[in-house]
């Protein structure tokens, strides 16, 4: 669907929604395209293109919010979205209730999504996935199998009310990730590598290739460290996966739900002062770069933990004004029918001085922690 008829179409929703009882109304809409291949020992094993677009309609009925979602752009959806934002409200029994947002005055000007994806073919994206496959099998005789996977996507938000608020932004995103088994005689390791950019042209498939390679060969023959104390650098990579996890300890939804240890700890010490936690939509070459929520708020830049102290949690309107407090621009939607929740941006650790060999060189005798597992089975 063109943009002209999606935002026809999106003007007589929220008309007809006021008109058919329903108080206030909003419109969350997404889609965009996307292209998947992966291929093991240089044989395609998945490839697919797809788009899509959806919509969520959600609204407030006798101080009751509704919603209600489709994928279908025609009167009889215009018909059932209202439907059944009007049923959904009038089940809804919790007293603390979403509202719609007329916007902020001012807005962070919004960086132009620059990408050269749309010039690359289908076929040479499958090319560079063979290409690594067979580089990082022929990295080293004791690599028994090798990995690749590519995918690229454009994708858009559209985000209206009847309040007035009228925002878009749009994204780009190529990701290629390469993986290794590598054998010698009974010893077994893997290993992988990842790049992602907004343009096709800063991926280097065949460096990921061979990072894959040298990451499974650097393990083979791998034994126990004995049980002691030792002093230990968690790696950017294996640092990045925990925080990941852990993340949502930031939230205040998780604080209101009494799932986070940081519940009414704000402006209290709870990190070295050597820690500073970024929360940064605005990051350069960040993959998660926006200038509002799914709410509306403008986003902003914010320091989580500044030098060890908890400054805020982060909040949707929702959790704000539960709290007593302001929203962080932190309000999000994993699709267009899902509702909203508190989440991330570019989420960060601010960076310190030393790299790591003088890390390393610093620390003496000691582990560099490169992996962590269980993080996907209960993590708590």
């Amino acid at each position: 669907m063109k943009k002209t008829e999606l935002n026809a179409f999106i003007s007589t929703l929220l008309a007809q929604a006021l008109e058919n009882g329903i108080d206030a109304a909003e419109v969350y809409c997404s889609g965009g395209e996307s292209f998947q291949v992966s291929a093991l020992d240089q044989q395609i094993t998945e490839y697919e293109v797809s788009s899509s677009c959806g919509l969520s309609l959600r609204g407030t009925v006798d101080g009751k919010m509704g919603y209600a979602s489709t994928q279908a752009f025609d009167e009889d959806a215009v018909r059932q979205l209202i439907a059944g934002v009007r049923e959904s409200a009038s089940l809804t029994e919790s007293e603390e209730q979403d509202e719609l947002y007329a916007g902020d005055e001012v807005y962070p000007e919004a960086r132009p999504v620059e990408t050269d994806m749309d010039a690359v073919t289908p076929e040479a994206k499958i090319a560079d996935v063979l290409r690594a496959t067979k580089t990082t099998g022929e990295a080293d005789p004791r690599i028994d199998k090798a990995r690749a996977g590519l995918s690229t996507s454009r994708g858009f938000i559209l985000l209206r009310n009847t309040l007035g608020l009228d925002l878009q932004s749009e994204s780009a995103l190529c990701v290629l990730y390469s993986s290794a088994i590598a054998k010698d005689g009974d010893a077994t390791s893997t290993g992988s590598d990842i790049a992602w950019s907004r343009n096709y042209g800063e991926i280097d498939a065949l460096h990921t290739a061979r990072e894959s390679a040298a990451d499974a060969l650097s393990q083979l023959h791998a034994s126990p460290v004995p049980a002691g104390e030792y002093r230990a650098i968690i790696r950017f990579d294996a640092m990045a996966a925990l925080l990941s996890t852990f993340s949502g300890i930031f939230s205040g939804e998780s604080a209101q739900e009494n799932l986070s240890l940081l519940k009414g700890k704000e402006g209290t010490e709870v990190a070295s002062d050597a820690v500073t936690l970024m929360d940064d939509p605005f990051l350069e070459n960040g993959l998660f770069a926006r200038n509002f929520d799914a709410e509306g708020s403008a986003a902003r830049c914010k320091a989580v933990i500044d030098r060890g102290t908890l400054t805020t949690l982060l909040h949707s309107r929702k959790t704000a004004r539960k709290a007593g407090t302001q929203s962080t621009g932190n309000a999000f939607r994993a699709g267009y029918g899902s509702p909203v929740h508190v989440g991330v941006t570019n989420f960060y650790f601010k960076p310190g001085e030393q790299t790591l060999d003088e890390l390393t060189e610093a620390m003496g005798e000691g582990l560099v922690i490169t992996d962590v597992a269980g993080l996907h089975a209960g993590a708590n």
